[in-house]
């Protein structure tokens, strides 16, 4: 899977990231449009390098219905960012090695849990975005750096009336829980059995590597959780949200611990996140990922 974006553009003194909706303007700007396709050409270029497949996010993490309709930004916007990338992939050589996710993330604060919407409300308040970006085609859903279990029930149960594979991703503290404190074992099998059609898997996002903590998660586990996408530090979210330098723990020591999360556990997707670039997945890319997207 890709690295980090936003947080990459972020730090760019070339343009600022719009307030609510974040880096999805930026399809409809000449120097942002160009400064999106250059990283995710980063990151497509080590998959072709090692003859990898690659999962690409559409850059729509924050634009939900609420967000959208108080903004001045064009109400297709979801739509349109998966054309964007949808064009962005037919000029690649290796295009039917990457496959195009729609991405959505929760309605309030990912690191605030109390935040989160109940079930019912977050399927009613999801829905609008879920079904834009399926029309427009993508091959996958993800919905990324949920805090909150019921929250990621509702999105659930709204990605899979859609009929398009999905994914559930949710960001945990440094003792292997989600910030609500349920562990991804309850939370996988709450979610499983409340949903017609179950998620395609689910992953871990804007976590070290390390705060799994896998030696002690039950072995069941692993035959649903098939990807990670790793923050470069292994600091606390509050130590590194909002922070204006960018902090990163050795990529060896990243990476290595990624790849056990391949070789001996057998998660199938890997990436990064915040602090992360195209050095993280090159370091993954030529250090023996053994199993690979079936």
């Amino acid at each position: 899977m890709e690295a980090a974006i936003v947080e990459r553009l972020r730090r760019s003194d070339n343009f600022k990231l719009h307030p609510s909706l974040l880096n999805a303007p930026l399809i409809y700007d000449q120097h942002g449009e160009q400064a999106l396709i250059d990283l995710y050409q980063e990151y497509v270029d080590v998959a072709d390098q090692h003859n990898l497949p690659i999962f690409l996010l559409t850059p729509t993490w924050r634009a939900n219905y609420s967000r959208v309709k108080s903004s001045d930004i064009s109400k297709s916007i979801n739509i349109d960012a998966v054309n964007f990338l949808a064009k962005f992939k037919s000029a690649q050589s290796n295009k039917d090695n990457i496959k195009i996710c729609g991405l959505i993330g929760p309605k309030n604060d990912c690191y605030s849990p109390d935040e989160g919407l109940s079930a019912l409300d977050s399927q009613e308040f999801h829905v609008w975005q879920i079904e834009q970006l399926a029309v427009a085609g993508v091959d996958y859903l993800i919905a990324e750096t949920l805090p909150n279990v019921e929250e990621a029930l509702g999105i659930a149960r709204a990605m899979a009336l859609v009929k398009v594979p999905y994914i559930i991703s949710f960001v945990i503290d440094r003792n292997g829980l989600i910030l609500d404190g349920t562990s991804l074992t309850d939370a996988i099998e709450y979610i499983d059995s409340n949903v017609v059609n179950k998620p395609f898997g689910y992953m871990v996002n804007c976590a070290y590597p390390s705060f799994l903590n896998a030696d002690k998660q039950p072995k069941n586990l692993f035959k649903r959780l098939i990807g990670y996408q790793a923050n470069a530090s292994s600091l606390d979210h509050c130590d590194l949200d909002g922070t204006d330098k960018l902090k990163m723990n050795d990529i060896s020591e990243w990476g290595d611990l990624m790849l056990e999360l391949n070789n001996k556990y057998g998660m199938k997707i890997l990436g990064g996140c915040c602090g992360t670039n195209g050095k993280h997945l090159e370091y993954l890319a030529k250090n023996n990922i053994t199993r690979l997207i079936e």
